[in-house]
């Protein structure tokens, strides 16, 4: 069964809106076909399995702060590109931002900058034109 949009946006909290409106402004401008859930890799753990397994997606983007274990975790259940995007916090983000690019070996998880919500979408659109390649 083939997936149901191109990027499906997991954001671990509603806090995390505005950078999820900057997503969607991109790849709605692209008509690239999207959804978008709030779930939590913490609170939430059972029902990002389930929606996991139903592998509804090309391509994932990640967005959470502070420990922002959403975008590893999403990496270690499925074998599709990840974009993680760093929300900031108290920290300024940079907890996030570390937590996401410090995966270990075999959990690829791509980051882009704190709060850069457009260049996740820019990315997964270039990674969704990929499959257009000669």
């Amino acid at each position: 069964m083939p997936p149901r949009v191109d990027v499906a946006i997991i954001s671990g909290s509603t806090s995390d809106a505005h950078i999820v409106e900057k997503v969607i402004k991109v790849l709605e401008d692209h008509k690239v076909l999207y959804e978008h859930k709030v779930i939590s890799a913490h609170r939430n753990p059972e029902m990002l399995d389930m929606y996991l397994k139903e592998d509804p997606a090309r391509i994932y983007i990640a967005i959470a702060g502070m420990s922002a274990a959403l975008p590893g975790v999403i990496a270690s259940k499925t074998d599709k590109p990840v974009i993680g995007v760093p929300v900031s916090g108290k920290l300024g983000g940079m907890d996030a931002l570390l937590s996401i690019s410090q995966m270990p070996k075999g959990v690829p998880v791509a980051c882009v900058a704190v709060d850069g919500g457009e260049n996740a979408a820019l990315l997964a659109i270039r990674i969704l034109k990929l499959r257009d390649l000669p």
